[in-house]
């Protein structure tokens, strides 16, 4: 999942399109800023590269949940969590 910060702009809507492109690529859109999907873990580290060099670290969030059975998760954050105390699993 992910969250793009100042969405209204230019900048921010290039940022939000290219966020996109980049999960549509190695994921399934599932609704509007979540994705979900099995991914190897070279990809994985492609896919995570990529977010880098596109969000702006201090502005943008994007959240990668590994599921490893129904009962245990990982949480790994790029970029800004406004609220980092605040689960995004409910």
């Amino acid at each position: 999942m992910y969250d793009i910060a100042d969405k209204e702009s230019k900048v921010g809507k290039r940022r939000v399109t290219k966020v996109f492109k980049i999960c549509k690529k190695y994921f399934l859109h599932h609704q509007k800023s979540i994705f979900r999907g099995n991914i190897t873990p070279s990809k994985m580290i492609k896919f995570k590269d990529e977010i880098k060099k596109v969000i702006d670290k201090e502005l943008d969030f994007v959240s990668i949940i590994k599921l490893q059975s129904k009962a245990v998760f990982e949480e790994e954050n790029i970029g800004n969590n406004a609220n980092p105390n605040e689960s995004m699993i409910i």
